[in-house]
């Protein structure tokens, strides 16, 4: 499936998402890279210490594209579609966490 395609919704847009996560390592690698966000988001808020919430992009896209980059051997949905991208890892960090999704 191309990369190129329009999606019309999520729904639509998951299970292309999911196939270019086929990798164990490039999932556990956005997993790590969702739970660190999540971590120092918190400890930003409750520290009142704002600017490492300019991190996060870091932190989170970081994780994710070396996880592309060097073990699944693809690019990222990131760079065709944003948004359902973002969408994207915080239901496939949830279905992991709930066990839909082996990591």
């Amino acid at each position: 499936m191309s990369d190129q395609r329009a999606f019309r919704n999520f729904a639509e847009f998951y299970p292309y998402y999911l196939e270019e996560h086929q990798n164990v390592i490039c999932r556990r690698l956005h997993f790590a890279g969702s739970l660190l966000v999540l971590l120092v988001g918190i400890g930003a808020i409750l520290s009142g210490n704002v600017l490492w919430l300019l991190a996060l992009p870091v932190i989170g896209y970081g994780f994710a594209w070396i996880g592309h980059f060097q073990f699944e051997k693809n690019r990222p949905a990131t760079f065709k579609h944003p948004l359902y991208s973002l969408m994207g890892d915080w239901v496939m960090f949830r279905d992991m966490l709930i066990g839909r999704i082996r990591f």
